[in-house]
């Protein structure tokens, strides 16, 4: 099993569904763009969002178990992934690569 960096290379913010639909909340998403983790094969890198990891970590773990060319070729590197997390106000992209260290 491999290593998966994880990269967050897009943080949008959609202040008008916010506005319309948000309840307050104290804490809202702190990722930033280029904010690095590296995923130890399937396992979820600490710090990284439980949210987030929902939406990502299935694709972590087909990467970390060498897994190439999801969805007939999509990413023009095949051991790549581009997903974004499920929230619908703040959505965050993240590159997923495998990496050729092996996990831990």
């Amino acid at each position: 099993m491999k290593k998966v960096r994880i990269t967050a290379v897009r943080v949008a913010r959609h202040d008008d569904l916010i506005e319309k639909y948000e309840n307050p909340i104290q804490h809202a998403c702190s990722v930033t763009e280029g904010q690095v983790w590296i995923a130890e094969g399937w396992q979820k890198p600490e710090g990284f969002c439980d949210s987030a990891w929902d939406s990502v970590s299935s694709f972590v773990m087909t990467l970390a178990h060498g897994g190439e060319n999801l969805y007939d070729g999509w990413m023009k590197n095949p051991r790549s992934a581009m997903i974004s997390c499920n929230d619908g106000f703040r959505p965050v992209s993240f590159l997923l690569e495998a990496l050729d260290e092996d996990a831990e």
